[in-house]
């Protein structure tokens, strides 16, 4: 049970994790992967590499122990947190493997400033946390089982199709390999899919956002191939690599129920802006699809970014969408064009909404923007400096953390 001496305790040591917090999940992660290897297959190593998932982990633990007192401040949070962990399979019995090992690193790292009583006081807040993230997931895995079509933890599917999408991003067409049902999900959610990676000897999850309107008879997923590569010398490569070269039209590969709340607000019939970046554009394309389907008198707003044409996915497809929905416009910017770019309508540059007033709808339209963190953070600046209301603003990061 956790007392007022814990909190207090607890409490304490915030300041103390916003200066150690790193070396401290550091320290952690080596631990518990020396002592239970069989998690690396759960945890994607590229983060671990780059250190995203330990400083990820050091600014949740810090926010953490600031709110012990009220940790209900953090349940948006915990619900991102919840999602991600249903989708990589992470169950309730592996909460006691986790604490183990982060009780016994703050000891380590810490030395003489963890007592007794601070380690008791951490094991009593850390068991009311994986309370809260075990309730909510056993919540989502239920849901996720109980759909029509749906399941929990890990099921085989099928490479129907593949499909090149630009000099980078490839879509793959994925159907139940036990021949049942799609399962339904939400414009914006995503899935994980996990691939055996030789280089390590062990499997990899990676997350990829669903790029098709829900209501098909396959899950879409369009991968962008990262700079690293298979053979994990730059391991945020690793999956995507082995998606775009090695996996086949016809191979079997695991795949995790849909997840997410990022997502499109379905029950409103007020103008959308769809502000995207890169690879970023797949949960905009999922979304620009069921608005189109389900709700066509709502006006909507894709405005993309990219280097460049060559790099630009799914782009006669969202001009044919706009072209046959006169509620719908697109925009489209590119940073670096080539000289073959030309015989494509664009703008030069990165997006600055400040100067797309024009484009942009009348009326209390809700932004949903995705991409690259820094490009998110523009945006996002960009918006709250237009006056537009926090609660009218959906945001997805790609990769571990926050915005």
């Amino acid at each position: 049970m956790l007392t007022q001496t814990h909190r207090e305790l607890v409490k304490g040591t915030a300041a103390l994790l916003k200066e150690q917090g790193v070396a401290l999940t550091r320290h952690f992660y080596a631990r518990m992967f020396e002592y239970n290897p069989e998690l690396k297959a759960i945890f994607n190593q590229g983060h671990q590499r780059e250190g995203s998932q330990q400083q990820a982990l050091a600014m949740a633990v810090a926010a953490y122990a600031q709110h012990i007192d009220n940790p209900g401040v953090l349940m948006p949070v915990l619900e991102l947190i919840a999602n991600k962990h249903v989708s990589l399979g992470i169950r309730a019995e592996h909460y006691a493997i986790v604490g183990r090992h982060l009780l016994a690193s703050i000891r380590e790292v810490l030395g003489a400033l963890a007592t007794d009583e601070l380690i008791e006081a951490w094991g009593a807040a850390y068991g009311q946390l994986a309370d809260v993230l075990v309730g909510i997931e056993n919540k989502l895995y239920a849901q996720a089982a109980q759909v029509q079509g749906g399941w929990s933890g890990w099921r085989n599917f099928r490479v129907e199709h593949k499909q090149v999408e630009s000099e980078e991003i490839t879509s793959f067409y994925l159907v139940p390999a036990d021949g049942g049902e799609v399962p339904a999900y939400q414009p914006g959610q995503y899935v994980s899919v996990k691939l055996f990676v030789p280089a390590l000897g062990y499997s990899q999850p990676r997350q990829y956002s669903l790029s098709a309107a829900p209501g098909g008879q396959s899950l879409r997923i369009s991968v962008k191939r990262e700079s690293g590569d298979e053979e994990a010398a730059r391991p945020q490569g690793m999956v995507s690599n082995l998606l775009h070269a090695s996996v086949k039209e016809g191979d079997v590969i695991e795949v995790s129920p849909p997840m997410g709340d990022f997502v499109l607000h379905q029950d409103r019939d007020n103008p959308v802006v769809l502000i995207s970046a890169g690879v970023g554009l797949t949960p905009m394309v999922s979304m620009l699809e069921a608005l189109t389907r389900n709700a066509p008198k709502r006006e909507v707003r894709f405005i993309h970014a990219c280097r460049h044409g060559g790099v630009h996915a799914f782009r006669e497809h969202v001009a044919n969408v706009a072209a046959g929905n006169p509620r719908v416009k697109a925009k489209v910017h590119y940073e670096f064009p080539r000289e073959e770019d030309q015989a494509h309508p664009h703008e030069v540059g990165r997006i600055e909404l400040s100067r797309l007033q024009d484009l942009l709808p009348s009326g209390e339209a809700d932004f949903y923007v995705c991409g690259p963190k820094p490009f998110m953070q523009a945006q996002m600046a960009a918006l709250k400096a237009m006056q537009v209301p926090a609660e009218r603003i959906h945001a997805e990061v790609f990769g571990t953390g926050g915005v």
